[in-house]
């Protein structure tokens, strides 16, 4: 017989239909028979029970994740209380450095103020001295230079003086000892000092001791006190 075919080529020659009728045996013979005994594999639910197991699964992963959602929003809470309590902690310190921080600045500014004002005085009696002194007095030279020494010592510190007269009278700078009738000032005008007035770093430490003048009272009838007439006509 005659070689037809390339060496090593094969070739059936298969009725048309039967692949058809072997894939419908084997998917028969793969069905399951509904009248054989259902085999249980250990570990593996059957297919019925499966279903529910897988469900009671799911609900108590659902059961779970519920609880740490609880659990994480409670622990959220607790952490966010925590922080604003850490933030008003901070805050409370931070306010009690500044007011330490300020009464120390106090101190150092205004710690000589009480014996500044038994000073004073002193200073007050230099100033009276050199008022009352004799023209030509030789120790009026003296009082000046010792006065002068006092008031630079008392300027390092911050300590400054101020004279009101000729001013309006403030009485947040000065204290009014008596008024003064006057025709000559407006009212209301410092006219007389007693003693002059001091400062500690900007704060009133002393106000002048003045005199305010005021309006003269205006002559009365002839006759009456305060008149032209008064003692009486000869």
């Amino acid at each position: 017989m005659a070689d037809t075919h390339e060496k090593g080529a094969f070739q059936a020659d298969i009725p048309p239909g039967a692949v058809e009728e072997a894939l419908r045996s084997v998917e028969k013979a793969s069905a399951p028979d509904p009248a054989a005994p259902e085999v249980q594999v250990e570990g593996v639910p059957p297919i019925g029970e499966g279903a529910e197991a897988l469900a009671g699964q799911v609900r108590n992963l659902e059961a779970q994740l519920e609880l740490s959602q609880a659990k994480g929003r409670e622990t959220l809470e607790r952490l966010k209380e925590e922080h604003d309590r850490f933030l008003r902690a901070a805050a409370d310190l931070e306010n009690t450095r500044k007011r330490a921080q300020k009464e120390r600045e106090e101190v150092v500014r205004f710690g000589n103020e009480k014996l500044l004002k038994d000073l004073l005085p002193v200073l007050d009696g230099l100033d009276r001295a050199l008022a009352s002194a004799p023209e030509g007095d030789p120790m009026v030279k003296g009082v000046q230079l010792v006065r002068a020494a006092f008031e630079q010592a008392l300027s390092r510190h911050g300590v400054k003086a101020f004279s009101a007269m000729g001013e309006p009278f403030d009485p947040a700078r000065h204290e009014a000892l008596l008024q003064v009738p006057s025709a000559e000032a407006k009212p209301g005008t410092v006219v007389l000092e007693h003693a002059r007035g001091f400062t500690l770093n900007d704060r009133l430490v002393r106000p002048a001791m003045v005199g305010v003048a005021v309006a003269t009272p205006p002559a009365g009838p002839a006759g009456e006190p305060g008149g032209p007439g008064e003692g009486g006509a000869a």
